[in-house]
């Protein structure tokens, strides 16, 4: 009989951790919670200074009774649920279930799933800390009474069915309020200049800036001829070199933010899967010589790594690319404002564990993030990248033209994976030398609209203006995309017509909660009582005060925000009865109108159409995988299953025959091969 009884949330991390114990310990999980508000009612006494009403969840008595059992058998319980305020509640409610000591100290935190790591935290156990489980009541209760408060008045003057969240509704007024400001948006014409030079056996190009201290802007073609007919394309003078020698330091350790960020950015992954692998990765992933977590816990927002860490990359850089490349050993140390700070940043728990050398264990999916992660640290104990800015100014019939260079002087960081910064050489020039262009051309251009808000230009936002926290940006974005309030076109996320109008309803009504600020202000109330310097129930009592006078207004007003299903001159087939377009949890489908007593549904589907290249007989449609992610199949499936990420052009590849496909990422807009490397066209 096992003496030592540890608990765990996952079912993966207890296997992990199992094998790093022995048999003198029983590792258990809880999967989740077992202890919570109820489903069926408010939970919430309002009355009683909002005192909350826990029950077990629901079909969750085996395992309680099961851990109930091994608890009353083992010598010591440890709970160690995850190390973070959700986790803390967890085990708070472990404590109460299991019938433990509250002053026991019988609390421990797995910060990496790793042998040494997991044997010192259940050396070194401490009691809850009750200003953790307090913060996260307070922030489970708030989103309850906004919840439950508000979604009935929503199903009633909006859509059945809805359902509003606290810091899930400033986002959506985010993504709203950019739309709009794209709606509004009214481009500006205005042209550029651009001479082409080559000199000294090098082509560059330099571009019209204006007078020698005054910028002029040209913002029609007639414009732009007046600069025209004045250039000399043979005198164009060189009256001013700057040069300057400058440094970009390396980017520091991953938040969850940062992460989510850049994994959608480089990788095209959600923030939902961007966690759900970094939470296998952290859990443990078999490398040849047992299960090890491979990243320290992924929910954080500090930047600061430990010394072991550091000495560790500093020792690996020396080896690989020599000394001068090493850096100064950069803890990262100091809390940022408004960072929790329990936890490292994002890193690998051994840097010896190089991603190329364990890629054979790891999916590819796995690889290429911790790879991320892994040369994310390692780079930010490297020296900084060095390079020469050089800056000529031409005169040319007291017009002045502008080009900059750019020459590396030391690799730095980007020595790590071969990584190669654009350079920009110009020739030897200096003050008093004339040069020719060889061609100088007018462009039209026009300003452009803000740009949609990705997955990742969201989750920066909401950091920046301090709404949520690292554990909660992927369930927000989550949650407003499974309640199509928005949706996903590529990377960009835009409103739909029912989250517009339940932002309208929301605004509206809500205002003096569901805005920026007040939320922004709730999670500093939230961050001071984690770290006992408020009470939680008075924060409860602060953000009821304002949201009970909204609910008063609320039910007074009756105003109608119906979303009314759009009508189709089409006839249900199974009643007679008029289709519509309808919203469902997930997203447009077409229905009758006769529901409930009549259930006929159908997909709308959006051809491409470009006949299938396989079948010849079908079609390409638009489609959406079990994950929401857009791609586009055959109309045949599953009697054909071709299938492409991206949209088709209709045109084949000339070298191999195969379709073109437009492409899209950050930095590119290509139309190339779906096959082959061809490339047809590519904008930056």
């Amino acid at each position: 009989m096992a003496k030592n009884l540890v608990i765990v949330e996952s079912p993966t991390k207890a296997r992990s951790i199992s094998k790093m114990l022995g048999r003198n310990y029983k590792v258990m999980a809880t999967v989740g919670h077992l202890r919570d508000l109820p489903k069926s009612k408010f939970g919430v006494d309002i009355e009683n200074d909002f005192e909350p009403e826990y029950i077990k969840v629901r079909g969750r008595a085996k395992t309680i009774n099961e851990l109930k059992k091994e608890a009353k058998k083992a010598e010591n319980v440890y709970l160690a649920t995850d190390p973070d305020r959700e986790g803390e509640a967890i085990s708070w409610h472990l404590q109460f279930l299991l019938d433990l000591d509250p002053e026991a100290k019988n609390r421990v935190e797995f910060h990496e799933i790793t042998k040494e790591n997991v044997k010192n935290a259940i050396k070194n156990p401490r009691k809850i800390d009750q200003n953790l489980v307090d913060a996260q009541q307070a922030r489970r209760v708030m989103d309850r009474i906004v919840g439950y408060e508000i979604s009935p008045i929503l199903w009633k003057r909006v859509k059945a069915g809805l359902s509003a969240g606290r810091v899930q509704s400033v986002a959506l007024k985010l993504i709203v309020d950019r739309q709009k400001e794209i709606d509004d948006f009214v481009p500006e014409e205005y042209w550029t200049i651009t001479a082409h030079h080559k000199e000294g056996g090098e082509k560059f190009d330099s571009e019209f800036y204006g007078q020698i201290n005054k910028k002029i802007k040209i913002s029609n073609e007639n414009g732009a001829d007046k600069v025209l007919n004045k250039i000399d394309k043979d005198k164009f003078e060189v009256v001013k070199i700057t040069k300057t020698k400058k440094r970009r330091k390396p980017q520091k350790p991953y938040t969850t933010s940062t992460l989510q960020q850049d994994a959608s950015n480089r990788l095209g992954f959600s923030t939902r899967y961007t966690m759900q692998l970094a939470q296998q990765l952290f859990e443990g992933i078999d490398v040849g010589d047992g299960s090890v977590g491979l990243i320290t816990y992924m929910r954080t927002d500090a930047n600061r790594i430990s010394k072991e860490i550091v000495g560790e990359a500093l020792s690996y850089i020396k080896e690989k690319y020599g000394p001068e490349y090493a850096g100064k050993g950069n803890t990262y140390g100091g809390k940022k404002k408004g960072s929790q700070d329990a936890h490292e940043a994002i890193r690998p728990t051994s840097i010896r564990r190089n991603p190329l050398e364990i890629r054979e264990y790891l999916t590819d999916q796995q690889y290429k993030l911790y790879k991320m992660i892994w040369e994310r640290v390692v780079a930010s104990q490297m020296t900084d990248y060095e390079y020469l800015s050089t800056q000529v100014l031409f005169d040319n019939n007291s017009l002045i033209f502008k080009t900059n260079g750019k020459i590396t002087l030391f690799e730095g960081f980007n020595k790590l994976g071969g990584n190669k910064e654009n350079e920009n050489i110009l020739p030897e020039l200096k003050e008093g030398d004339v040069i020719s262009a060889e061609s100088i051309d007018k462009d039209q251009h026009f300003t452009n609209p803000p740009a949609r808000y990705t997955e990742a230009s969201l989750v920066k936002t909401l950091e920046e203006f301090g709404i949520g926290r690292p554990s909660t940006y992927s369930a927000t974005i989550n949650q407003i995309i499974s309640r199509n309030y928005v949706e996903l076109e590529g990377r960009s996320i835009f409103p739909t017509d029912l989250g517009k109008t339940v932002n309208t309803f929301l605004q509206e009504n809500f205002d003096d909660v569901i805005n920026v600020e007040f939320t922004r202000e709730m999670e500093d109330a939230l961050d001071n009582i984690a770290e006992g310097d408020r009470f939680w129930k008075e924060t409860l009592k602060a953000f009821y005060k304002d949201f009970e006078k909204d609910m008063k207004g609320v039910k007074k007003d009756g105003k109608d925000y119906k979303v009314r299903d759009e009508i189709l001159d089409e006839k249900c087939p199974k009643c007679g009865k008029p289709l519509a377009i309808k919203h469902g949890r997930n997203g447009k489908f077409i229905g009758c109108t006769g529901f409930p007593d009549c259930n006929f549904t159908k997909s709308i589907v959006k051809s491409t159409g470009v006949k299938c290249p396989e079948c010849e007989d079908g079609t390409i449609i638009e489609k959406v995988s079990k994950k929401g992610k857009r791609f586009y199949g055959c109309d045949n499936y599953p009697k054909c299953d071709f299938a492409l990420w991206d949209p088709p052009t209709g045109e084949k590849c000339p070298e191999c025959g195969s379709l073109l496909i437009h492409k899209k990422n950050r930095s590119t807009d290509e139309i190339k091969c779906s096959s082959c490397d061809y490339v047809k066209e590519k904008r930056r």
